[in-house]
């Protein structure tokens, strides 16, 4: 089934690449993707709204992504790395260039760790910035206390990435649903085959917990792209699929336009 998306449809989590900027040792370099291959994907999905988000590759090195929102205009936001030291008019200067949010990378050779959420968010916080973070979900029991900890609004990517998809009942997945219960805590419904274990078209053990997480908290839930998919082989996915996966993850239209239009609208200020 091919979902109707509504005018204002937002993709909260993208990448841009560009083959004159080297990545960091280790990361994945999916290769040149830019403003214009992008904007050919927005037709091709119907979605008007972006949010650029800072790829591992370039550390917090922002210049990429913050090239292409200037190109993309009013209708992108971002999320930067800065760290301890970032100069306050540097900040202001991201924050006047669209940039909402800080993101944090706690996987192996992740660019920001948790170990220095406190002291960053304690910086971009009075900038407005929320915090974004990527973990594997069955760690959440370990750090949701820090996670509660943080001033303001917060959002866990991918459905949490369970790296080893779990039930709906499991301890890890409950810690994700009284994070969403805390009114702070918003999730994207994005990327399942970074964790499925059964596999595309349907990824149904991510899929369960996708509907389930609609069906807890319909109006702090986000959808993303993820494209241009960095961690698998190119050709891998189909975008067009992915958004068509929110007719099972989210069969009330009602729904769908909370989490394509009007939750990121409220939560990135368009």
């Amino acid at each position: 089934m091919s979902i109707k998306v509504p005018p204002g449809a937002c993709d909260t989590h993208m990448h841009f690449y560009d083959r004159n900027a080297p990545a960091a040792q280790g990361t994945p370099m999916p290769g040149h993707f830019d403003v214009a291959m992008y904007r050919a994907l927005q037709k091709r999905l119907g979605l008007e709204r972006v949010v650029v988000v800072q790829p591992n590759a370039y550390r917090d090195d922002n210049r990429v992504t913050m090239d292409a929102v200037r190109v993309l205009g009013k209708i992108a936001r971002a999320v930067a790395v800065v760290g301890e030291t970032t100069p306050e008019a540097e900040l202001e200067r991201l924050t006047r260039s669209g940039v909402v949010a800080q993101r944090f990378f706690n996987l192996p050779n992740g660019s920001v760790p948790f170990s220095r959420m406190d002291a960053i968010m304690a910086r971009v916080h009075p900038f407005g910035w929320h915090a974004n973070l990527q973990l594997d979900g069955r760690d959440l029991p370990k750090y949701e206390a820090q996670i509660r900890r943080l001033p303001g609004k917060f959002v866990i990517d991918h459905n949490g990435k369970f790296m080893e998809p779990v039930a709906p009942e499991h301890e890890s997945f409950l810690v994700l649903k009284k994070l969403l219960d805390t009114g702070r805590c918003w999730v994207k419904l994005s990327a399942p085959y970074e964790t499925s274990k059964t596999g595309a078209p349907k990824y149904e053990d991510v899929s369960k917990l996708a509907r389930a997480l609609v069906k807890h908290a319909p109006e702090r839930m986000l959808w993303a792209s993820n494209w241009p998919h960095p961690s698998v082989p190119p050709g891998t996915v189909d975008d067009l699929d992915l958004l068509n996966l929110l007719a099972d993850w989210a069969p009330k239209e009602a729904d769908r336009r909370k989490l394509l239009v009007d939750n990121p609208a409220e939560l990135y200020g368009f």
